[in-house]
């Protein structure tokens, strides 16, 4: 696959630069990685931190430019290191010595062939502990297609269910076709979320739903598809901890975070549809974000 970065089209941008010429398409990856930094992570959902945490890489580019990035330090202003591919198996084969759970790929859509390489040297070397694709779920399903049997666990955003917010938000044209064409891909790979004894994943599709102020994110709508297309079955993950940064301040309708009552509202709905799979968060406003639960809760007074 090392080729298909001499004319780069392994997202939904299909940008054709030569990267191994050090030409720079949209996400202004080259050709070797980029590792903003690698550690046990331990605030993931339950069964991807466990007790030992995940082992965490987190690369820098991305395909997107959300206004709200969290991580725009590294993924909008390309902070990070440029490793090889040997550097990359490397620091899987650290992770798994520090007794990880698994190895977590956070942001990979623009690094695939290059994770593919570094993976085959360090499952040669001893690496034998599940690899999860954390991504924001505008991938490209060609790309997707060759991870079958490579990926173990899928960790997809879902984060809009219109266009005309997707475009304006993180300038990613037709992110709903695309996110959606994902999601069912990932799942006739890997299918609904299976755990060991532990409680920790080792194969399964686990969706993340990030509330948006103002319901700028359309989750219920994303959930409806969930149900209807993927699986009454399928693990949730609904998150309440956005919060306004980057260049958030510059759209009003984003320069708050989340009301109690609007993340009640998407839980709310998420019930009604008997998506019951999953985590929430703390509500806003509370001093900490961690996961809550097992399952997701019934409506109140239901």
């Amino acid at each position: 696959m090392k080729d298909s970065l001499k004319k780069c089209a392994i997202c939904p941008r299909k940008c054709g630069v030569d990267r191994t010429a050090r030409s720079l398409g949209y996400c202004r990856a080259p050709a070797n990685p980029v590792v903003y930094s690698f550690q046990a992570h331990h605030g993931e959902e339950p069964p991807i931190s466990g007790e030992r945490g995940s082992g965490t890489i987190f690369f820098s580019h991305c395909n997107m430019k959300c206004v709200y990035c969290q991580n725009y330090y590294f993924s909008q202003l390309d902070k990070g290191s440029e490793v090889t591919i040997e550097r990359l198996s490397d620091i899987m084969l650290r992770l798994q010595k520090l007794g990880c759970h698994n190895i977590n790929l956070v942001n990979p859509s623009h690094f695939v062939p290059q994770i593919i390489s570094a993976l085959e040297i360090a499952c040669k070397n001893g690496l034998d502990i599940p690899i999860v694709y954390n991504t924001s779920g505008y991938d490209l399903t060609e790309t997707l297609k060759i991870l079958a049997g490579i990926i173990d666990v899928y960790l997809p955003d879902m984060r809009y269910s219109d266009d005309k917010m997707a475009s304006k938000y993180s300038d990613a044209p037709n992110y709903v076709k695309y996110n959606r064409a994902a999601i069912k891909e990932m799942y006739s790979q890997v299918g609904d979320l299976v755990t060991d004894r532990t409680g920790i994943a080792v194969k399964g599709l686990l969706i993340r739903l990030l509330a948006l102020p103002n319901a700028i994110s359309g989750t219920e709508e994303s959930m409806r598809f969930i149900k209807e297309k993927i699986s009454k079955g399928t693990y949730l993950s609904i998150m309440s901890q956005y919060y306004p940064t980057f260049k958030s301040y510059n759209y009003e309708e984003l320069s708050r975070g989340v009301s109690a009552g609007e993340y009640k509202n998407v839980v709310d709905a998420c019930r009604l549809l008997e998506l019951n799979n999953g985590w929430i968060q703390s509500e806003p406003g509370e001093p900490d974000d961690r996961f809550l639960g097992t399952n997701i809760p019934p409506r109140e007074n239901a």
